[in-house]
């Protein structure tokens, strides 16, 4: 989830009035956000260089961290909370946003080259006309574009923003894709030109943009946009030129977004215009660009067209859980920045017209629709009721009254790593790969996750072994699926739900083990039979390695092997450093069903 930080007076000057800690963060928990953390700029400066904490002066600004879902890309910036929070509290309507209509011979152009399809071959272009820049404004604006950069960008890889000084440069201009060589500008914040490749060895000792080298450098083109004069507007997705460097007395943005992905190029597009509109000489109006490919095909953007979608209300009532009114359900959409009309169908069907405005990409489905209903309706007001159709599972029922008698025992439960290591699952339990048993990972992150866990005893061992300081006796157990290759199945593998129990203490406990097999065995409803009897349950000599040899038992129910119990063997305690002996049990609790 991301964080965005604002100043905390800005922000309520830009809702239009002023809140309590309290009272904004019941706000924003009503809106569906979070209020992180509370801090200032000089704290924040401080934790960063590790210095001592001190008392906040008077004059320092507060700053709200607030975490916004990820999927909301117009709550990552100061203008879009602001906006978001007044249409929620009913002080402002929702905004219409509109592209300029002027015409195409007015238009700026971009002009593609189909070079570009060997690296980027998408761009989306906008014009912000007349803006007004003050420092905050404008810190927004460059911040706004870091936060989409590192959210739906993905670090640049699939959208990278270009931002401009219109009045620096000329139309009409062109997205080319030529040879480093041949690429030779100032890049932002620099007095000295370079070429592109001299450029990449350049920046390879900054900081911010060494991450991003990775994505054009091995090509053997690089992505460049130019003005009609050849001056270089960017290279992206690494840099800005130097020439067209927009500074607080930009009145024209032009802003380019260079993509991998054209849908989410023109989502960041239209979050970029959407979001800065406000500041415009025309409020919420965007003058359109013109893009023209290679084989012919033009394209003018931004596209601000609202999207429309039909939502039965019988769905939102059944999504959200209450029987609203279709006018409330109405209000409720309009709070979230969806207008909503009701109309009622030839089957007296009621449902809505739902118009998405181009600020809400998130919007794809109509339970994204209900989601907005439920979070407007407050869920803390929805009334808590258990589904006609939840239905717990029998093994889960088996496993909650095992895991309650046995802590009733005394034992606490532990929660592992599904995933192990193949030594953990094999070699350290003087076990041997019979290469039909175990499921492998082809391509582990690490080597502390290669096998899939055929035993819960890995686990169980390390949480004794990081944990062998703590006071004797230590009395722990898991109830947890381990994964077992198997034919029949048609991904090759199947679960099973296994019971796993450790005594560990100055003495081996083996009694105690045995006893507790009696009561699980007492609990799920069956008794001790004499050896060969089908009906309830026995135990006999096992050969396990990971046991003692003689101080180890199999347990028999219903005629088949279901578990082993036994002394730990000392190479295996020694294996995963444990220096008291150790009594285990392990069951497949699925055969009591």
């Amino acid at each position: 989830m991301p964080t965005v930080s604002v100043g905390r007076d800005r922000l309520f000057q830009a809702i239009g009035r002023e809140y309590t800690q309290e009272e904004f963060e019941d706000l924003c928990f009503q809106f569906g956000i979070e209020l992180d953390d509370v801090t200032t700029e000089k704290a924040i400066i401080r934790k960063e260089k590790h210095l001592e904490e001190e008392n906040p002066s008077e004059d320092e600004e507060w700053i709200y961290k607030i975490e916004v879902p990820a999927n909301r890309y117009d709550l990552l910036c100061l203008e879009g909370l602001a906006q978001a929070l007044r249409i929620f509290n009913g002080v402002d309507p929702i905004p219409t946003y509109s592209v300029a209509n002027i015409s195409k011979e007015s238009m700026h152009k971009m002009h593609v080259k189909p070079e570009t399809s060997k690296i980027r071959p998408y761009v989306v272009c906008a014009i912000l006309k007349g803006v007004s820049f003050d420092e905050v404004r404008y810190n927004s604006f460059i911040d706004l574009q870091d936060r989409l950069h590192q959210n739906i960008c993905r670090r640049r890889t699939l959208v990278a923003i270009g931002t401009h000084d219109l009045d620096t440069l000329e139309g009409p201009f062109t997205y080319e894709a030529l040879t480093p060589s041949e690429i030779n500008f100032v890049p932002l914040k620099q007095t000295k030109s370079f070429r592109a490749d001299e450029l990449m060895e350049f920046y390879k000792s900054d900081l911010k943009l060494k991450k991003f080298l990775h994505i054009i450098e091995d090509s053997p083109v690089y992505p460049v946009i130019y003005d009609r004069n050849r001056t270089v507007l960017s290279l992206p997705p690494i840099i800005n030129g130097a020439h067209s460097a927009i500074t607080l007395k930009t009145n024209n943005v032009f802003i380019e977004c260079t993509a991998t992905d054209l849908t989410k190029a023109k989502i960041v597009l239209n979050t970029m215009v959407t979001m800065f509109s406000v500041y415009c000489e025309r409020k919420f109006e965007v003058e359109p660009v013109e893009v023209t490919y290679a084989d012919g095909k033009s394209f003018i953007y931004p596209d601000l067209s609202l999207y429309q979608m039909v939502v039965p209300l019988s769905y939102i009532s059944s999504m959200v859980g209450v029987s609203l009114p279709a006018n409330t359900v109405a209000s409720l959409l309009n709070k979230m920045q969806l207008h909503a009309e009701h109309s009622v169908s030839d089957d007296k069907q009621t449902s809505f017209i739902v118009s998405v405005p181009p600020t809400r990409s998130d919007i794809l489905h109509p339970c994204d629709v209900a989601e907005d209903v439920a979070i407007a309706f407050g869920y803390n007001e929805i009334p808590k009721a258990k589904l006609a159709s939840l239905k717990p599972q029998s093994l889960n029922q088996l496993c909650e009254l095992i895991r309650m008698e046995i802590a009733m025992v005394g034992y606490s439960e532990v929660l592992t790593w599904i995933l192990c290591s193949y030594k953990e699952n094999f070699t350290m339990l003087n076990r041997k790969d019979d290469k039909a048993t175990a499921a492998i990972n082809g391509n582990p992150r690490s080597a502390d996750f290669e096998v899939v866990r055929t035993s819960l005893m890995p686990g169980i061992l390390k949480t004794i072994g990081h944990n062998k300081d703590h006071p004797k006796p230590i009395k722990i157990f898991e109830v947890g699926d381990v994964v077992l290759l198997d034919d029949t199945k048609d991904v090759g593998a199947s679960n099973r739900r296994h019971l796993a129990s450790l005594y560990c203490g100055a003495t081996s406990g083996f009694e105690l083990i045995h006893g507790l097999v009696d009561r699980i065995m007492e609990v799920v409803g069956t008794s001790f039979v004499s050896p060969g009897d089908e009906t309830g349950y026995y135990i006999q000599s096992s050969d396990e390695p990971e046991f003692l040899p003689g101080r180890q038992a199999s347990i028999i129910y219903k005629g088949k092997q279901i578990g082993t119990f036994g002394i730990v063997h000392p190479q295996v305690l020694d294996n995963f450093d444990i220096p008291d002996p150790c009594s285990y049990v392990e069951i497949n609790i699925e055969n009591f069903l």
